[in-house]
């Protein structure tokens, strides 16, 4: 007889399976899967590997539709200043549109939106291509022309796309900044670029709440010398400030502008967009990507890591258009694949704890890429909400943004998957432009926890820390051995800076990527976190990210972050802030279980000295733990800004428990 398969059950099955799956199981390409997939033949890598430089570009010739075809691959001869495609010409906005509708395809929908306060928009590629061409003839009206720095601060709305490809179109440099920052550090990257223009929107929801975006953008832009223009998309209907002169509404200058823009065909490395980094750890760094090569590798990857079929998929990247994720694979790869896209703008609890799972089910989706994050939060809030609603149209799930645990992969397999999805894990960053280690869902057998391999025609190693050395097995540096068609080409003004942060470890041939990482006895990659989260316990190097993952393969644990502290005996030791699952109570059995838990995962020593409960953690809105404000506050010191946070009350929250827990040690 059948054990039905309850929420709770399926926790316990979680539970009793975790300590087979952590090291030893692989889970194959589901059954059937493998059939109908578009790469299924292993084949492949040593395609890639035997000329590199020729399968990239036949991959760039396949996927893109080249106003001139690049007869020439790479240039290396001036590294680590590599170009790819040389003399071809493209247009990536003509690549994202055009193309599609030539063909017959107008009536597709490009972007399936939902608001949180229940509004609804399908935009076709025909709309979508409309509204772009309108768009860029404004912008050309307003002065802006090839090669001028255009700013991007807006949520999460068709508006934003339509943006970034009227820049893309007349050759304007785009730079998107994460809704979620301050205008403080939209200025920042605004003054830095020279940005000639803002698109920037009246109002923006969150949570049932409203904020004045504009009125805010006013305080800080009004002496930019660089900024001539700002438009201003009435999205929520806030009154807001008008600067004669200067701000302009969107949809009256897309009205009064010429319903035709030709798409003009670019050099492939012409820049298509800079995209900062968030600073959290020194100033920004303005990650430069240009255009054949960035488009190149963004169309290969999402066609062939997520086994894509744009006439039956529904594609979801629950990710913000202002990540690099949101550029590639919200934006670039899936509409240059001609991809039917759901775009939310609105928090994963908003209205309530199960909108993800009714959107999913609502527009049938078929494919969803997430945050391990994310994936943590809806464990803590229990498998019974997704089990509401019916998720049997998703075929394939993938991650992105930070190593994600094993006990989070198998609640993503189980609970969200229902064991039929394979699971592509990615790894990549702002800097590489698209997904560099990843299985490939109809080849690699799949390990919980692990990356797997790099993508065909990407050469990565785990290498000693002292001699670059490659480590056939255990734990070492992460580096990519060549150059890629949509790698960064430089900082933003910073060509100095650009050779000194990725490029002068092992020389300017080798990238140094900034993770630790290491293979096991199947040359299989783990990445274990940022080269700087490590604590340094009595002379042990650990990763914060490999002492999280065992406190969370704990039943009760729902998420975890680590700092190392100051310690006079140990010199670091480990302070773990730790949410627990839904209905769990704090108690010293709990705290017991998670160090007994570690020792027996890691060892004695990497055991927390200092556990504090923590009802959430400090996210940005992309999901990143802000460590940096955990371990301001756990050493007492004043916290910094906390305007980018999700919630910037968490902290607040924090400061309680840190307070009441001091109280209690005295």
């Amino acid at each position: 007889m059948a054990t039905e398969a309850t929420p709770d059950r399926l926790a316990s099955d979680l539970a009793r399976e975790l300590e087979v799956m952590l090291e030893i199981e692989k889970f194959p390409p589901p059954e059937g899967f493998r059939e109908s997939a578009l790469w299924s033949d292993p084949a492949i890598y040593e395609e890639a590997a035997a000329d590199p430089v020729a399968w990239w570009t036949a991959k760039s010739k396949e996927v893109l539709d080249w106003d001139v075809e690049p007869t020439e691959g790479l240039n290396d001869s001036n590294p680590p200043f590599y170009k790819w495609f040389e003399d071809g010409r493209i247009n990536a906005s003509a690549q994202c549109l055009d193309r599609h509708v030539a063909v017959g395809n107008g009536e597709r929908v490009a972007y399936h939106w939902r608001g949180e306060e229940g509004e609804r928009r399908d935009v076709t590629y025909a709309e979508l291509l409309d509204s772009t061409q309108r768009f860029a003839n404004a912008l050309k009206d307003l002065g802006v022309e090839k090669g001028d720095v255009v700013g991007i601060y807006l949520p999460m709305i068709p508006e934003v796309a339509v943006a970034m490809l009227a820049c893309a179109r007349i050759g304007a440099i785009h730079n998107v900044v994460f809704g979620g920052f301050s205008a403080e550090s939209v200025r920042e990257r605004m003054e830095f670029a020279e940005a000639k223009a803002l698109v920037t929107v009246d109002g923006a929801r969150r949570k049932g709440k409203t904020a004045p975006i504009k009125e805010q953008v006013d305080e800080e832009m009004g002496d930019l010398a660089s900024l001539k223009t700002i438009v201003v998309v009435r999205a929520t209907g806030t009154p807001c400030p008008m600067t004669e002169g200067r701000d302009v509404f969107y949809d009256e200058v897309c009205a009064a502008a010429d319903p035709e823009c030709p798409a003009e065909p670019m050099e492939a490395e012409h820049p298509l967009f800079i995209l900062y980094t968030s600073g959290s750890t020194a100033s920004p760094k303005g990650i430069l990507h240009t255009t054949g090569g960035y488009l190149t590798g963004a169309t290969t990857t999402h066609k062939y890591v997520f086994d894509l079929k744009p006439e039956s998929d529904v594609w979801w990247c629950a990710a913000d258009v202002g990540w690099i994720t949101g550029h590639s694979y919200i934006v670039y790869g899936p509409l240059a694949n001609g991809a039917t896209s759901v775009m939310w703008e609105g928090a994963p609890d908003y209205p309530h704890q199960g909108i993800w799972w009714e959107i999913a089910q609502e527009t049938k989706a078929t494919i969803l890429y997430a945050a391990p994050t994310a994936i943590r939060t809806f464990i803590k809030w229990g498998a019974d909400i997704p089990a509401r609603y019916d998720l049997s149209s998703l075929r394939l799930l993938g991650s992105v943004g930070e190593p994600i645990n094993p006990k989070a992969w198998l609640w993503y397999h189980k609970v969200i998957g229902g064991e039929r999805c394979p699971i592509v894990d990615t790894w990549w960053q702002t800097e590489t432009g698209s997904i560099m280690i990843t299985p490939l869902p109809g080849i690699t057998a799949t390990k919980p926890g692990s990356a797997t391999t790099p993508f065909p025609g990407v050469s990565a190693e785990v290498v000693d820390e002292k001699d670059g050395t490659p480590v056939a097995e255990g734990q070492g540096l992460l580096m990519l051995e060549r150059p890629w068609p949509s790698m960064l080409r430089t900082l933003y003004k910073e060509d100095e800076r650009f050779v000194e942060t990725y490029f002068s470890k092992f020389g300017k041939d080798r990238y140094l990527v900034g993770d630790a990482a290491r293979r096991d006895s199947d040359g299989y990659f783990w990445v274990i976190g940022r080269i700087d989260d490590v604590v340094n316990v009595s002379g042990h190097r650990l990763s914060t990210a490999e002492v999280e993952s065992a406190i969370v393969a704990h039943e009760k644990v729902a998420e975890a972050a680590v700092i190392g502290q100051s310690d006079p005996d140990t010199g670091q030791a480990i302070c773990a802030f730790v949410t627990l699952n839904g209905g769990v109570e704090p108690s010293e059995e709990v705290m017991a279980g998670i160090r007994d838990g570690v020792a027996a995962r890691i060892g004695k020593f990497a055991r927390p000295k200092r556990v504090i409960w923590a009802d959430d953690l400090p996210k940005t809105r992309s999901g990143k733990i802000m460590r940096r404000l955990l371990r301001d506050i756990a050493e007492g010191r004043a916290l910094g800004d906390v305007t980018t946070l999700r919630d910037p009350g968490v902290m607040a929250e924090l400061e309680k428990q840190v307070a009441a827990e001091r109280e209690n040690d005295d």
